[in-house]
């Protein structure tokens, strides 16, 4: 059982990575960004592209996911997504789940159609011990990076940056009067998710692997940890995160013959007892 919660918490932090930014944007800008897993594919390809071809270290490979995901929502920002931010939802819709295809249709003709092949470095491989309970080394890192990152935008929040972000989310018009540069402000913010979500993606590449259709097979866990968690918050997709994580692992090993028949289960559940996520949003608490 000790495993089983140790896995689904090393999983969860993954999720919680990839999904908080969609949290942010679809929180701060009311936009229903389906593609938001391909910007975590992108990060995931890149890291193996800097390791497997270029001969780059982890963290210099890590880093590379991280803008190559932001730079390149940056500038989807800049030309599609700002055109539909008052559009009506379908629109949205449609345009993320093109982008989806037109990333599942890229990088199968980059990089073909099956597993990109990956390898950890040394010092992630193997287990050590802990309370006496041997963990692997490489769930035990990516629980202390979901922790980190946790802490670093909690910390960004009481920032002037932070300030900025909550009073545009509370209204818009009033942050724009008082000389806010809103606009300016969603793009960073669009590319500040996007960077986590490559982030997630490279670190995923050790336990989740990647593919093309990486973006449709993981769009649904990214929807629920956003909706049960809460749209707009941090803590409310990261405490999501965990418990789908947990409840994935645990019916994966107890009921396999199941699949994820119980993560839907857990969703539902959720939704009914709390239809406003985990963590209402409060600004960006």
């Amino acid at each position: 059982m000790a495993i089983v919660i140790f896995d689904g918490v090393a999983y969860g932090m993954l999720l919680f990575l990839m999904a908080v930014g969609l949290s942010i944007t679809m929180g701060l800008m009311n936009f229903v960004n389906l593609a938001h897993g391909s910007f975590a594919v992108v990060g995931g390809y890149t890291a193996a592209v800097a390791m497997n071809q270029l001969g780059l270290g982890y963290a210099t490979a890590l880093a590379c996911a991280f803008v190559a995901a932001a730079v390149l929502g940056a500038v989807l920002e800049f030309l599609l997504y700002r055109r539909l931010y008052r559009a009506h939802p379908l629109d949205q819709v449609l345009l993320s789940i093109g982008l989806v295809f037109v990333s599942i249709a890229a990088l199968t003709y980059f990089f073909g159609p099956t597993m990109l092949p990956f390898h950890l470095p040394q010092w992630l491989q193997g287990q050590v011990e802990v309370a006496g309970l041997g963990v692997g080394r490489y769930r035990l890192f990516l629980i202390g990076a979901g922790l980190l990152i946790l802490l670093l935008l909690l910390g960004m929040l009481r920032t002037r940056y932070g300030a900025m972000v909550r009073a545009a989310v509370d209204n818009q018009r009033v942050a724009a009067g008082t000389g806010i540069h809103v606009q300016r402000l969603f793009l960073l913010t669009f590319a500040l998710g996007c960077g986590l979500a490559g982030l997630g993606g490279a670190l995923s590449l050790g336990m989740l692997g990647l593919e093309p259709y990486f973006p449709l097979k993981y769009m649904v866990y990214f929807l629920i940890v956003v909706c049960v968690g809460g749209a707009g918050t941090i803590v409310g997709p990261f405490v999501a995160a965990l418990l789908v994580g947990i409840v994935d692992v645990a019916g994966k090993y107890y009921l396999p013959e199941a699949g994820a028949f119980l993560i839907y289960v857990f969703m539902i559940g959720m939704l009914l007892l709390r239809p406003n996520g985990i963590i209402p949003r409060k600004g960006l608490a």
